[in-house]
């Protein structure tokens, strides 16, 4: 081992592009991620004078005010993780195991609730089951409708969550070896028998992984719970009322590391103990394409469900798509601009804050998640453990913890930045990295080394092969973590709620204030104006993308490379 630490630290002093860029990340990473943990751990276990105590975290787990939002945001959380790992896993059986029609269509629909701003799915729940809500109050005439509660939370949670859940599964399913179930089939199981005694355990590592991911999000989410949880308290909205209304930095920090501490196991599981297991028989021999079943009891059942899932996604932003053209909802249906004159006047301030730092941070995250990548699956250096840990860490941290993490850290001297735009670039660059690192090294596991070699025997230094043989093959998944920073910069609620400022308020918070005003049309026709930015940006992004694939030298086919 020590020998193996000295060949590698030599190996860097001899490199002094890979020291740098070793050194830039660390640096990075123990500022805007470790630093902000320390600090809210040690603010939390300090009384006012400094010292330790513990007096106050004894205080908050002994009482029950305190206990009951973190039982309601497990429930929450198991809830919504059961609910949306079933639908994600019937969905993405029907899509990877069956021919039913609409395939496209129904992938299209799985992946708008991953691109959507947040607030739309709970004003969705206002729009139709509110006092004022055109199932509950028109259609059904109930005119006390109670909207809010765990109720709706768990129907928001899990619509805008499912998506995780389907992804993951479809990744699963699409890597079980068909042979098992054929030799199953051959041997006289039934279709069900074969699907309960060979897929199903099969499926159960991305079963478990799904579930832990849509827990994570969902103890994580402020913006549904501050909207629409009533008297439902939950951890990451406690935590900001107990500093924004009760001034008690130190009990919002506490609140902070019991919402970390679930999330973090969750994440620890899921990524280092789930990653171990698999149940799927690798060989060196060719497998043949697996057939997609056609049998109509199965297929129109698959068909029927998936159908009715579109349609729930389609009517509940379809609902708040009207809900932007209207005066007033639920009294006058009438047609209307003012809503939008609004978002381009008074909101535009917040609007193009939220533009112009979504597009600085976005470049930078996506660099950031490929040098990572890079470093962690092609070099050997010292601490690349800790390296790929820590990068991946702030996926576990709920945005809650960041924002409070960043305001005892960054409040004073010498690092004096709450408020700024530098501040908030760098809480969107490392927080929204880690899908930028996963899509990354997944795909350099896939690249041959010897392409990369072949360029540093001709005298390239390493520098010249990152930026002109790497980074070209990474292009897919450098778009991907494109998307999901900007898209994540642009939605971002729990993590900046704390780190704005008059200068820089942004599109989000304006949303919210907008909620609590109880001006929903309002807050629709941001949300619209919201989504057709976003959608812009993807397309604009896949086009710089494309370019700078274009303007590579190298094919990954292995017959057109040139260095």
């Amino acid at each position: 081992m020590r020998e193996n630490t000295r060949f590698s630290i030599a190996h860097l002093v001899r490199d002094p592009v890979l020291l740098f860029l070793v050194l830039l990340v660390f640096t990075g990473l123990i500022l805007f991620i470790l630093f902000p943990l320390y600090k809210i751990f040690v603010y939390s276990v300090t009384n006012n004078e400094g010292r330790l105590s513990f007096q106050a975290a004894i205080d908050m787990f002994t009482s029950k005010a305190y206990a009951r939002p973190l039982g309601n945001s497990m429930l929450l959380g198991i809830t919504t993780g059961v609910l949306a790992t079933l639908i994600g896993y019937i969905f993405a059986y029907a899509l990877t195991r069956t021919d039913i029609p609409l395939k496209g269509f129904f992938r299209t629909i799985a992946t708008i609730p991953i691109i959507s701003p947040p607030f739309i799915l709970s004003l969705s729940m206002i729009f139709l089951f509110g006092r004022n809500g055109l199932i509950t109050r028109k259609l059904l005439g109930i005119e006390d409708a109670n909207v809010y509660g765990m109720h709706s939370l768990v129907v928001v949670q899990t619509i805008s969550f499912f998506p995780i859940a389907y992804l993951t599964l479809t990744g699963t399913l699409s890597k079980l070896n068909p042979a098992v179930e054929d030799a199953a089939l051959n041997l006289g199981a039934s279709k069900a028998r074969i699907f309960r005694t060979v897929t199903l355990p099969l499926s159960v590592p991305g079963i478990l992984s799904s579930l832990l991911l849509v827990f994570i999000q969902s103890m994580e989410d402020f913006s549904n719970p501050a909207v629409i949880s009533g008297s439902f308290s939950t951890l990451s909205v406690e935590a900001y009322r107990t500093i924004t209304g009760m001034y008690d930095m130190r009990g919002g920090s506490l609140m902070a590391l019991m919402l970390l501490a679930p999330t973090l196991i969750a994440f620890v599981l899921q990524k280092y103990w789930l990653a171990g297991k698999s149940f799927v028989t690798v060989t060196g021999k060719p497998t043949t394409a697996r057939a997609q079943s056609r049998d109509p009891k199965l297929v129109w059942p698959l068909f029927a469900f998936c159908m009715l899932v579109a349609a729930i996604i389609i009517l509940f932003y379809g609902t708040v798509l009207v809900g932007a053209f209207v005066k007033i909802w639920g009294i006058n249906f009438s047609f209307t601009w003012s809503h939008f004159k609004y978002v381009m006047t008074l909101g535009w301030q917040p609007l193009r804050n939220s533009v112009i730092l979504a597009l600085a941070s976005t470049p930078i995250a996506g660099l950031l998640g490929m040098i990572i990548a890079f470093l962690v699956v092609r070099k050997e250096f010292p601490g690349k453990r800790a390296m790929e840990f820590v990068s991946m860490l702030t996926f576990a941290v709920p945005g809650t913890v960041v924002g409070i993490g960043y305001i005892l850290a960054f409040n004073d001297k010498p690092f004096m930045w709450t408020g700024s735009a530098f501040l908030l670039i760098m809480a969107f660059t490392f927080r929204n990295m880690p899908v930028g690192i996963e899509s990354g090294t997944s795909t350099l596991i896939q690249i041959d080394r010897s392409i990369e070699e072949a360029s540093t025997i001709l005298g390239a230094t390493g520098a010249v092969t990152f930026r002109r043989i790497s980074l070209p093959m990474l292009k897919q998944a450098f778009f991907s973590g494109l998307v999901y920073s900007f898209v994540r910069a642009m939605t971002a609620v729990s993590a900046v709620i704390f780190l704005i400022s008059p200068r820089w308020n942004l599109a989000t918070i304006s949303i919210f204030s907008l909620f609590e005003a109880s001006k929903y049309s309002d807050a629709a026709a941001y949300i619209v104006v919201m989504i057709v930015i976003i959608v812009v940006a993807i397309g604009g992004l896949n086009l710089v993308v494309g370019l700078l694939g274009n303007s590579g030298t190298v094919s990954s086919g292995g017959n057109s490379e040139r260095t």
